[in-house]
C-alpha cells in the first residue's frame, strides 16, 4: 500500500513539478471557536492540519525552502486568507508595498476595483522573485476564488488548492492515472468549447440552462507543472462562468458540501441568480444567511463536470465534483475563472446522473453525458 511519504513525493514532484531552489509554501487552518462542525468533520479537520504540518515538513526535508502557516479559519470558501499568508507566500515587502498603496485593505474585503487589480498585479509582479514557487493550500476553506491566489498565480506561482480534503484521499482519487484523466480532461473541454448553451437534466428533477457566449471552458487536471498553474486536487473537471444573467432553471439539491440533506432543496434559478428556496432542511438557513449578507451570493457562477474515474465519495464536495459523470453548479463568486461577479463566497453543489447536452450556435445538439455516462469519449473515440 501506498505510505503517506510516497504520496507527499507524488504531489510535490508529479503534481507540482518541483524544482531544485524553489521556495515552497503550505498553509492550512484551524477550527474557530466559534464553529461547530460535527464530530466527524471536526476530526478529519484535525487530521488534515496535521497532515498538511507533515507535507510542509517533507517539502523541507527534500526539497530544501519550505514554510509552514496555519491560521484561523476563514469566514467562508472564497474569503480572502489573513495578511500572514499574503506576507509568507508574496514576501513582507510586496505586502508593505500593497499597504502603502492603500490596496492592501480593498484586497482582504474583495472590495478592489479594476483598476485597483491592475496595480496590485504590477506591484506583485514587479516582484516576483520574492513570491513563493509552489503553494499547496491544505486550508479546509478554500482559497481558490481569491484575489490572493490570482496573485500567487499572476507572479507565475504555481497553486494547488485542496479545500475539504481527507487525507485517505491520498489513497482514492489521488491514485488517478494523471496522463489518461488529462486526455479525457482534454477532450471534454474540446466539446463544450463547441458550444453557444448547456442543457442539464438529472432524475432528481434538476432542469438547467446555461448560456455560455464567449466563456471558454478550462479543464483541471491536476498536473500543475507550467508557471502560474491552479487547480484542485484531486483533480478531474472542467469548468466555466456561465454568462451572467442566462441560467434558468430549477436546482435539486441533495448534498451539502459535507454531508447528505436530510430531505432535497429546491433552488429557483432566474436571470443567472437563485429567487426562490423551497423545503425545510436545515441547510436552508446557511444558504438564506448568505443571500442576506450579499445579492452577489445568489449568482449562477460555475457549471463543472467531473473526470476522475478514481472519485466516488459523494459527501465531500472535494471529491464529490471530480467523479466521473457528475456535474456540479456553485453559488457566488466566478471572477477568478473569467466572470465578473464578486464576492466572499462561492459554494459548489454536485448532481447525479445527468443529461448534459452541448447547443451549438446552429442549434444543433450533442449529448456529452446521458444519464451520468460519459458518451462523449465513445464518439469521440469514433471520430
Amino acid at each position: 500500500m501506498k505510505t503517506l511519504t510516497e504520496a507527499f513525493r507524488s504531489l510535490f514532484e508529479v503534481n507540482m513539478g518541483i524544482r531544485g531552489g524553489e521556495r515552497i509554501v503550505v498553509f492550512s487552518d484551524i477550527i474557530r471557536p466559534d464553529e461547530t462542525p460535527s464530530p466527524d468533520d471536526a476530526d478529519r479537520r484535525r487530521r488534515l492540519l496535521e497532515v498538511a504540518e507533515q507535507a510542509a515538513r517533507f517539502a523541507g526535508e527534500h526539497y530544501g525552502n519550505a514554510r509552514f502557516v496555519s491560521f484561523p479559519a476563514t469566514a467562508a470558501s472564497g474569503a480572502e486568507p489573513p495578511e500572514e499568508l499574503w506576507r509568507a507566500v508574496l514576501g513582507d515587502g510586496v505586502v508593505d508595498r500593497l499597504a502603502s498603496s492603500g490596496l492592501m485593505p480593498r484586497l482582504l474585503a474583495k472590495q478592489a476595483s479594476p483598476q485597483e487589480l491592475d496595480r496590485a498585479r504590477e506591484l506583485v509582479c514587479a516582484a516576483r522573485d520574492q513570491v513563493a514557487d509552489v503553494v499547496v493550500a491544505l486550508s479546509n476553506n478554500s482559497t481558490s476564488h481569491t484575489r490572493f491566489r490570482a496573485l500567487v498565480n499572476h507572479a507565475d506561482g504555481r497553486f494547488a488548492s485542496l479545500p475539504n480534503f481527507d487525507p485517505e484521499m491520498f489513497f482514492t482519487s489521488m491514485e488517478v492515472d494523471w496522463a489518461a484523466l488529462a486526455e479525457r480532461t482534454g477532450r471534454l473541454a474540446e466539446a463544450v468549447n463547441g458550444a453557444e448553451e448547456i442543457t442539464v437534466a438529472c432524475p432528481n428533477g434538476t432542469r438547467m440552462r446555461f448560456g455560455k457566449q464567449g466563456r471558454p471552458a478550462a479543464g483541471d487536471d491536476g498536473l500543475l507543472t507550467a508557471p502560474g498553474s491552479f487547480g484542485n486536487l484531486p483533480a478531474g473537471e472542467v469548468y466555466l462562468a456561465p454568462l451572467e444573467g442566462t441560467s434558468t432553471g430549477v436546482m435539486v439539491l441533495e448534498y451539502a458540501p459535507t454531508r447528505k440533506l436530510t430531505s432535497p432543496l429546491r433552488l429557483v434559478v432566474e436571470r443567472g441568480e437563485v429567487t426562490a428556496i423551497e423545503g425545510d432542511e436545515p441547510y436552508r438557513l446557511k444558504l438564506e444567511q448568505k443571500f442576506a449578507e450579499s445579492a452577489a451570493n445568489r449568482n449562477i457562477a460555475e457549471l463543472g463536470i467531473g473526470t476522475n474515474d478514481r472519485a466516488t465519495r459523494p459527501d465531500n464536495i472535494l471529491e464529490a465534483e471530480k467523479i466521473l459523470g457528475t456535474i456540479h453548479i456553485a453559488l457566488g463568486d466566478n471572477s477568478g475563472f473569467g466572470g465578473t461577479v464578486s464576492t466572499p463566497f462561492h459554494e459548489d453543489y454536485v448532481f447525479y446522473q445527468p443529461t448534459l447536452t452541448a447547443v451549438a450556435a446552429d442549434g444543433s445538439e450533442r449529448t456529452l453525458l446521458l444519464d451520468g455516462r460519459p458518451v462523449f469519449m465513445a464518439s469521440a473515440e469514433g471520430n
